[in-house]
């Protein structure tokens, strides 16, 4: 029944996504052509014209969109995530609507045709059609996210929770879904091993019987769902528990005790014949590579170019206002533990080191100069680290860098810590637009640069860049 709603869903979204599209194509037409708001020098095409590319359009969105994995339905899928996706989703839509309309006009429309302007498309009616779409897509999951929210709150629709777990880490899988009931799930209890007389679990919630129970309590309680929070320890139960819940059609979620075990995406290999599994595999190699490095380009160019004046005057302001240089560089440690210097603007005084040695920095920071304390507060005085993206020592998106005097403790407290130098350093992170930045805890900051370097995309970088704008983050590690 779930599988059948899941696919009645998608279908109305792939035939609202098709009938906005050509709605979106059509007024971009009215809006360049016959609104009067944009001056029309070159004469007006007959709207035939733009209806002969209606079927790439109606066509060719719910492809992109497809290709962007904006059908892939999860519950807890955030309103960033669908607008970004719903975003890249449109790109492509409008890319494929380009490349295809002039594959027909070469190879299949006849020279007179071609000359009466057949599938040509204005530039700026694409551009319209571009923001217009983006707003109609995301309005309508909008619209079917507020219909399905009514519903759970209501208590149709649910998905019914089991959780396997009763540990530290199964009680922090029910503190999410119980803060959450926009999701739509309802847990109905847990099992574990160490199931005790009284059978109430964690905030009131049931603890049900044991793991070898799961097959016969998932069939009474009609369980839709099976998260696998167990401790590492206790990690060869899950076959047993793959192989139960699997005769059940119940679909499982495992997960990872990270404290304890951190790892990122793993590849299959062969080698000659023999499977061999790549632990440590990121998705950021070679064509990812290169199109991560050309938007670090581009963007950081283009910021440094925007904001010469006001990097002129902040100079100015720590020139004149105390004793030293206006720059301060680093070292820092980056992509594969190479050092390199990070630049900053000064905001402490010259030598501010010399007695206490290397130590975390405060907001209340005695060392910091007047005008260094309002330039860290405003996150300023990282600016120049855009000229480090631009040479390539960094990246505008990616895990903090840190000092080597720092790594050389961490890396030695904290499980996988040398994973997050799998990638170049970044200006902003994932970490810090999820508020673990400056004298928070390093494990969840390990934890959230390793999603990230995990499940890597141009969206995400995107999307952080996005969030980093919003919540005014253009630090994370707050270190002198």
């Amino acid at each position: 029944m779930v599988t059948l709603r899941n696919r009645l869903l998608v279908t109305t979204h792939v035939v609202l996504d098709a009938l906005l599209a050509i709605w979106a194509f059509v007024l971009a037409y009215g809006i360049r052509f016959e609104s009067g708001l944009v001056p029309v020098t070159k004469g007006y095409p007959p709207i035939e014209q733009y209806l002969n590319v209606l079927p790439f359009v109606a066509l060719l969105t719910p492809l992109a969109f497809q290709l962007q994995g904006v059908y892939r339905l999860r519950r807890g899928r955030s309103r960033v995530d669908d607008f970004f996706a719903v975003l890249v989703g449109s790109i492509l839509a409008v890319v494929f609507g380009v490349v295809s309309t002039l594959y027909v006009q070469a190879y299949y429309v006849s020279e007179e045709a071609k000359a009466r302007g057949a599938y040509e498309v204005s530039q700026l009616v694409w551009a319209l059609f571009l923001g217009l779409n983006v707003v109609f897509a995301y309005a309508s999951r909008e619209a079917v996210r507020e219909l399905l929210e009514r519903r759970w709150r209501a208590g149709i629709g649910l998905k019914r929770i089991l959780i396997a777990g009763s540990g530290e880490l199964g009680r922090m899988v029910a503190d999410r879904i119980l803060q959450h009931r926009e999701f739509g799930y309802q847990v109905v209890g847990m099992v574990d091993d160490r199931a005790t007389g009284d059978h109430i679990g964690y905030r009131g919630l049931p603890l049900l019987g044991t793991l070898s129970d799961v097959g016969e309590i998932a069939r009474r309680e009609r369980v839709d769902l099976l998260y696998v929070a167990l401790p590492l320890e206790e990690h060869a139960r899950l076959l047993d528990l793959v192989e139960v819940t699997s005769r059940e059609c119940i679909d499982v979620k495992v997960v990872p005790d990270l404290l304890q075990f951190i790892t990122l995406k793993a590849r299959l290999e062969d080698l000659d014949g023999l499977p061999i599994i790549s632990v440590n595999d990121v998705p950021l190699q070679g064509v990812n590579a290169w199109i991560k490095r050309a938007l670090d380009v581009a963007f950081s160019a283009a910021t440094l170019l925007v904001l010469a004046v006001p990097l002129a005057i902040i100079a100015a302001l720590v020139r004149w206002t105390s004793a030293g240089p206006v720059l301060y560089s680093q070292e820092r440690m980056g992509l594969d533990g190479r050092a390199f210097r990070v630049y900053k603007f000064r905001s402490m005084y010259i030598d501010a080191e010399e007695a206490s040695g290397p130590v975390w920095a405060r907001d209340d920071d005695p060392r910091a100069t007047p005008v260094g304390r309002w330039l860290r507060r405003l996150d300023l005085d990282e600016l120049p680290q855009f000229w480090n993206v631009l040479k390539g020592d960094m990246s505008i998106v990616g895990p903090r860098p840190e000092r080597p005097f720092f790594v050389e403790q961490f890396k030695h407290r904290i499980p996988q810590y040398m994973l997050r130098h799998k990638v170049k350093a970044g200006i902003t992170g994932w970490a810090q637009v999820n508020g673990w930045r400056g004298n928070t805890s390093l494990e969840k900051r390990i934890e959230y640069d390793l999603y990230y370097i995990e499940n890597w995309s141009v969206t995400l970088d995107l999307k952080i860049m996005w969030l980093t704008v919003v919540r005014g983050l253009f630090h994370g590690s707050s270190h002198a």
